[in-house]
Order: structure tokens, then sequence, then C-alpha cells
């Protein structure tokens, strides 16, 4: 037992912040973005310790925290997934005031931009581009093809561009 727990902890600090963010970017509100990450590590953790075969514990533990992002709006009601207003800003290593006010003005454009598109081209270019994760992990945790979610990528950032050259 007392190695699953420590197997299970290298698992937690490897995933926590990746988890998180990117949960928080779903709901847009820290406290419940740490509730629900919790909740994620919880179920992750009884699966886990019950022996049963995970192949890939990133893509399950981003499985899980997608299914509950989705139960989280279900019962809310809501239907918009992101509010580009609360999106964390992009770090930058120390840019002028000139940058800043360029960088602000992208940032807040791909936020209104991104809060457009569906849910499913959200989630992608989310995992690919935020999270810098693969697109056969992306694949596993949406359960499509990889070829799909390639697709996917490629039509969300296609859809992205265009509303960005509509809004500039």
């Amino acid at each position: 037992m007392d190695n699953l727990n420590q197997q299970f902890s290298l698992i937690y600090d490897q995933y926590i912040e990746k988890i998180y963010r990117f949960v928080y970017v779903k709901v847009n509100v820290e406290a419940i973005a740490q509730d629900i990450t919790s909740r994620v590590f919880t179920k992750g953790w009884e699966t886990y310790q019950k022996g049963t075969k995970i192949d890939n514990i990133g893509a399950f533990l981003y499985q899980i925290a997608r299914n509950m992002v989705v139960d989280y709006y279900r019962q809310k009601g809501r239907t918009q997934m992101v509010s580009p207003e609360d999106l964390p800003e992009l770090a930058d290593s120390r840019p002028g005031l000139f940058e800043k006010a360029i960088l602000s003005a992208d940032i807040a454009m791909v936020k209104n931009a991104i809060q457009d598109l569906s849910k499913d081209y959200q989630d992608v270019l989310i995992l690919h581009y935020l999270e810098d994760m693969p697109t056969e992990d992306i694949a596993l945790i949406m359960d499509r093809p990889a070829g799909t979610v390639r697709v996917m990528i490629h039509r969300g950032l296609t859809a992205l561009k265009e509303k960005l050259v509509q809004e500039s």
C-alpha cells in the first residue's frame, strides 16, 4: 500500500499544476477549479488504488478533469465554457510598457475569439497549445482517433485565426 501511495504521490506532483490549469481555463473561478482538481485526483487515486490498468495516466487524469468540467456546467445549466475576461494572462519575461500593451490587446483578442469556438475545439487547442500535449494523448482524453484530433487542431486553429482576422 505504501508503494502505491508513493507512486501516486509522484503522479500527483507531475500533473497537479497541469490539471489545475486545464480546469481553471475552463471554469474561470479559482475555488471551483481547486475543487474540481481535488476531485479529479481523488477519483484518480481511487481507480489507481484498485489496481485498474491505466495505459496513460496523464490522459486518464485529463479525461476525468474534462468529464468533471462537463458535469459542473451541466449542474449549473451553463453553456459557455470560457469567459475571455477571466483567462489568466500568459507569462511574459519583463516586456516594456509598449510590449505589454500590445501583448494585452493580443491576448484579449485571442480570449474573445476562442470563446466563440465549440467546446471540443477549445479543448483540443488548450490541450495542444497551452498544455503542449501530443495528439495521441489528446485522442485518448477525447476518445477519438488521433487523425480526427489532428484535423480538429487544424480546423480549430483555422477558425481561431479567422475570428482574429475579423476582430482586427
